[in-house]
């Protein structure tokens, strides 16, 4: 997003995207693919580069 000049704001206020949503995306909870999707065209990138696998420690 700093890369793109986007913002939390732009998400939720012109982009229509849930605060809820962007607050699940900033603590590493799961989000939808269909974010994932959205997120994609709003920023103009590939899944690859917002995701990243990271296994459970247990």
């Amino acid at each position: 997003m700093l890369r793109k000049g986007v913002t939390e704001y732009y998400l939720i206020y012109k982009q229509g995207m849930d605060s809820n949503t962007i607050h699940r995306m900033k603590h590493g909870k799961a989000i939808t693919t269909t974010t994932l999707n959205t997120l994609c065209e709003i920023l103009d990138c590939r899944v690859e580069d917002i995701l990243e696998y990271v296994p459970d420690q247990d």
